[in-house]
């Protein structure tokens, strides 16, 4: 008997082709698909084995002491692309930072894309390797992964859910419930640029502005922190919800209030004009690329010196402090000398922001 010869798929037209069905079936189109696209742009010696999931020693700094972090993620956003950035580079930046706010040095991440049939293979090829572009610069390597595609109409393009793994070096606490009466609070620079770049591309909001979004990798800016000052009690990073929700669920976790000051708080004049013209409060817009620090008081002006050092923190700034409170009330000191509560929000300024 004759067997039939083997045939090689076509390579995929990245330039017009489009996500069907089989490059989520399992067959020889999802293989061709994780080959061309996903290995090629992801490319290390963890995801070139082809396994269903990476295998890795534990770091020495874990055996002597240290502790491992892990954190998961989804991304939604919409418009998929905006100034500064795209849902790919974001999913890189949003679950390193994740790791990092642990006080950790991220190592990997996973990712799981949802893909809906239709999308564009040109698009999806400049996501992923804006994703591979981002891994690459921060050096966390994406490991393994996992693609899925939906029926047309039962997506909204492509959905990115990461995973991401670090190592916390031994004598750094940090965490939510951690911060203390009269402690300070720091920011890492100005806010609402990133909520503000993607509202500007959104259909129905569409408005001029040369901002960009704040995307970035927070690890080596944290890394310098926790080496200049061990006893930071808290990280966070203010993504949905922005500033004011962020203060807000550190209150209520370390069961504190906080009094900032409205004239200390950085945020652009295109940032502050775009919110008035929306109807926002920039406390309230999403970030991607900022920190919050709550540390002793003490400890302040030194990592103030160390943030203003590093690119990422240069318009680092203290904005208020600590203070007992039994409410665990957020409030400010406005610029007319007056004090309001700065409240939860019921929901979102405005979604899919991240």
């Amino acid at each position: 008997m004759t067997l039939p010869r083997r045939t090689h798929p076509r390579p995929l037209d990245l330039a017009a082709g489009r996500v069907d069905l089989t490059h989520g079936g399992g067959g020889r189109a999802m293989a061709q698909l994780v080959e061309e696209l996903f290995v090629a742009a992801f490319d290390n010696e963890f995801l070139n084995q082809r396994n269903d999931q990476a295998a890795f020693d534990v770091p020495d700094e874990a055996r002597a002491g240290g502790r491992m972090v892990m954190t998961t993620d989804g991304y939604v956003i919409n418009p998929l692309f905006f100034p500064g950035g795209d849902i790919g580079s974001l999913a890189v930046h949003g679950t390193v930072n994740d790791v990092a706010m642990a006080g950790a040095r991220p190592l990997s991440l996973s990712a799981g894309f949802i893909l809906e049939e239709g999308f564009p293979l040109a698009d999806l090829k400049r996501i992923v390797e804006s994703m591979a572009r981002a891994a690459r610069e921060a050096g966390v390597p994406v490991v393994t992964g996992d693609t899925k595609v939906v029926e047309r109409g039962k997506g909204d393009g492509v959905f990115i859910t990461t995973a991401g793994i670090g190592i916390v070096p031994p004598g750094i606490e940090t965490g939510g419930d951690r911060a203390r009466p009269g402690d300070a609070i720091l920011v890492s620079g100005t806010l609402g640029d990133h909520g503000v770049a993607v509202m500007s591309k959104r259909e129905g909001l569409e408005f001029e502005t040369d901002l960009l979004s704040d995307s970035a990798a927070l690890h080596t800016l944290v890394a310098d922190m926790v080496a200049a000052c061990p006893g930071i009690r808290v990280l966070r990073d203010p993504t949905r919800g922005g500033l004011a929700a962020t203060l807000n669920e550190i209150a209520a976790q370390s069961r504190v209030g906080m009094l900032l000051g409205e004239a200390a708080i950085p945020v652009r004049e295109q940032v502050r004009g775009a919110c008035e013209l929306l109807g926002l409060d920039p406390l309230y817009v999403a970030n991607e690329g900022k920190l919050i620090c709550i540390c002793p008081a003490d400890d302040a002006p030194r990592l103030l010196e160390v943030m203003r050092a590093h690119p990422l923190g240069a318009e680092s700034a203290l904005i208020g402090q600590c203070r007992a409170d039994d409410h665990h009330f957020v409030q400010m000191e406005t610029a007319l000398g007056g004090v309001r509560v700065v409240d939860w929000l019921a929901g979102e300024q405005l979604p899919r922001i991240c």
